[in-house]
């Protein structure tokens, strides 16, 4: 596909449109948080089981991740205007039968399919700004674009609760038909349709499905409502065991097709792979950041779930803020010196953290915001090392990958550490006795219950210290990967890395 001929003015219109539908993308990710309990309250679902629920978390992630290569690869095929009018439209529908449904099985698919068209929105905009901007100025672009998905993590719970309250729960869908008839008339104004390439791409359908079917499997496997009851959930492990075998027909159907998802021709796999493991790494941290604050806020420091919220949002509000950093930097030294201060920083930061609840210091804040601007930091340079490392018309499988990648480690990271911590809290609570009000008198039942209770709080702390040392070592291994991406672009060579003026 030949890079569009747009002007300055038109390009950063086009890109700025284009973000616009990631961030409404991601809003609808996170909008459901503060509004769930009134949601099952209308298909009969008692608050304290909230589980009946999950289906409609995992259903978006189920579209969100599955459905990426294929996505990715139609829009190298087709042009990014059509696969994104066709993700708006999509995503449209499926607002519509969220809006409209009357019980749990439509709403379920409703989001479902706002999963798969507000995920493939993300890669699909990546790749475009690899389409419109020279590789010297894409990193810059691809902090916007990693901005505003993260952005939607902060708006998202306040934007649902907020249109709850003053029109229900239902415009929250509504409201999505208008903002992505403007977002489409955008895009079809301010992007110009780009001529196909000389013999097209050959789309490997059977690959994409394949792919899309063991993504799938995989994210229902891992997605746990209950890590308190083991690393998994009941069908987890056959859920998964059947994802690696569809893997496996994947890997042998690339291996013989002459036509494969992403043509390994013109691939430097080595920072290619290195980008998409130091992605699977900050999806982990990022999830079991999100699960564990929210934890440790109502446990150790005896914050409601408001005051949970904001604990989180000194991590949330760094991320939108590190993104813009990092692509900002990224465009002048190239993408590896800021993905490993990146990765570095964060480690610091959990190691930090780690070191403040170990020592009963509650004052976490700043950690916290250290730690999600470093993060934030990581995501234009991994984004456009995977752009840069690729050829030209496969831009689109490239950047689905790392945000693949990305899903797939927040998924395994929320599963396997929080799993793991509790699993530690449990060991060290297990010889405390519980005191009871008998036979003692009442100034000496109420001494051994504030022991007890001290006990408690050292294990909590000692269990969240642990997570944070965890996820600041896989941090520090990412920044290690990191090296391997690549260093600055050369203008010499901006031609060969897809790059047209810019």
């Amino acid at each position: 596909m030949k890079r569009p001929d747009a002007g300055p003015a038109r390009r950063r219109v086009a890109i700025g449109a284009a973000g616009a539908a990631v961030l409404i993308g991601s809003i609808d990710a996170y909008v459901l948080v503060s509004v769930l309990v009134d949601m099952i309250g209308e298909f009969d679902i008692p608050v304290n089981h909230l589980e009946r629920a999950t289906p409609l978390v995992t259903g978006y992630l189920l579209g969100y991740t599955a459905g990426m290569p294929l996505l990715g690869r139609l829009s190298d095929r087709f042009g990014r205007k059509i696969v994104i009018h066709a993700c708006l439209a999509a995503f449209a529908i499926g607002s519509v039968v969220s809006a409209t449904a009357t019980e749990l099985v439509p709403l379920v698919a409703g989001r479902a399919l706002q999963g798969l068209a507000g995920g493939a929105l993300l890669p699909v905009t990546m790749a475009l700004a690899a389409d419109l901007f020279a590789a010297r100025r894409r990193p810059a672009v691809l902090g916007w674009v990693g901005a505003a998905q993260e952005l939607g993590a902060v708006l998202g719970p306040l934007f649902g609760a907020s249109v709850a309250a003053l029109v229900g729960w239902r415009g929250i869908f509504w409201i999505n038909l208008p903002l992505a008839l403007l977002a489409a008339l955008a895009i079809h104004f301010a992007l110009p349709k780009a001529t196909p390439r000389r013999g097209g791409v050959r789309v490997d359908f059977l690959g994409g499905l394949l792919l899309a079917i063991a993504l799938g499997l995989f994210t229902i496997g891992l997605y746990n409502p209950e890590p308190a009851n083991g690393v998994l959930p009941s069908w987890g492990l056959p859920t998964i065991v059947a994802g690696a075998a569809v893997l496996v027909l994947f890997g042998l159907q690339q291996w013989r097709s002459p036509v494969r998802l992403l043509d390994p021709v013109g691939v430097q796999w080595r920072p290619f792979a290195a980008g998409l493991v130091a992605s699977l790494a900050a999806g982990a941290v990022l999830m079991v950041t999100l699960v564990d604050v929210q934890l440790l806020a109502q446990t150790l420091l005896d914050l409601d779930s408001a005051g949970g919220a904001l604990l989180l949002l000194w991590f949330l509000v760094g991320l939108p803020l590190g993104a813009l950093v990092g692509g900002f930097v990224a465009s002048r030294f190239g993408e590896r010196v800021p993905a490993v201060i990146g990765f570095a920083a964060a480690a610091a930061a959990y190691f930090w953290l780690a070191r403040l609840l170990a020592d009963s210091l509650p004052d976490i804040e700043p950690g916290l915001a250290l730690a999600g601007a470093a993060l934030g930091v990581t995501i234009a340079p991994l984004s456009s090392a995977a752009l840069r490392t690729t050829p030209e018309d496969s831009h689109g499988t490239a950047s689905a990958a790392v945000v693949v990648a990305r899903m797939m480690g927040m998924l395994v990271g929320v599963a396997a550490l929080t799993s793991w911590s509790l699993h530690r809290f449990q060991e060290s609570t297990a010889d405390l006795d519980t005191p009871l009000p008998f036979g003692i008198s009442e100034a000496e039942f109420l001494e051994r219950q504030a022991v007890y209770l001290d006990a408690l709080d050292a294990a909590l702390a000692t269990q969240y210290a642990e997570v944070f040392t965890a996820a600041a070592c896989i941090c520090a291994a990412a920044a290690l990967v990191a090296l391997a991406i690549p260093g600055r672009v050369r203008a010499r060579t901006s031609s060969l890395t897809g790059a047209g003026p810019g």
